[in-house]
């Protein structure tokens, strides 16, 4: 980005080497990135007073060899306790899934590799969230019966009597609404 500003700014009426002018734009934005740029943004009155504080914190061990508290900070900085407690926080690391963790065997492995995944997660994801869609759509009644079949694991004969008809009622029924969802289906 240095080299780009100088190159739009730089002015060939001066008697100077585009390298001579670039070399101050190139290093004030390397300065800048380290300074600004991070994976989260932080104000610049965060930053200073997490310098001060960081600078009050380092004197007070010196001096007395304890930590300073919450309440000193305040008062030494005419700051409220939520302001500092933004600062401080605001300083610590960001932890990412992907930070390598190492271990006794000095291996590195990260975060996300310890969540057990299978290889069909997400079809199996996709595919729950289709039939709930499918069932969603479904009418109070069918939505049962298909709830009591297929997540209940009720029998037919069982569904029947939990309805008050009969088994060869709730094989039809079934039939219907499987046909219905099957073409819901196609249709997405």
């Amino acid at each position: 980005m240095g080299l780009i500003k100088s190159i739009k700014r730089f002015d060939t009426s001066y008697d100077v080497k585009l390298s001579t002018y670039a070399v101050p734009y190139i290093l004030g934005e390397i300065k800048k990135f380290i300074r600004d740029d991070g994976i989260i943004k932080v104000s610049r009155n965060i930053k200073e007073l997490n310098m001060k504080i960081s600078k009050l914190e380092e004197e007070h061990l010196r001096k007395t060899g304890e930590n300073i508290t919450l309440k000193e900070l305040e008062k030494k900085l005419k700051v409220s306790k939520e302001d500092i407690v933004v600062a401080l926080e605001a300083k610590m690391p960001v932890e990412s899934i992907y930070k390598e963790e190492y271990q006794n065997d000095d291996k590195g492995t990260k975060i996300i590799d310890k969540f057990p995944i299978s290889e069909n997660e997400e079809n199996i994801i996709i595919n729950k969230l289709t039939i709930k869609g499918l069932i969603d759509k479904l009418e109070p009644k069918e939505r049962q019966i298909i709830i009591l079949r297929f997540y209940k694991n009720k029998t037919q004969s069982q569904v029947g009597e939990l309805l008050g008809i009969s088994q060869v009622q709730v094989s039809r029924i079934e039939k219907s609404i499987l046909g219905k969802m099957r073409t819901n289906l196609e249709a997405v």
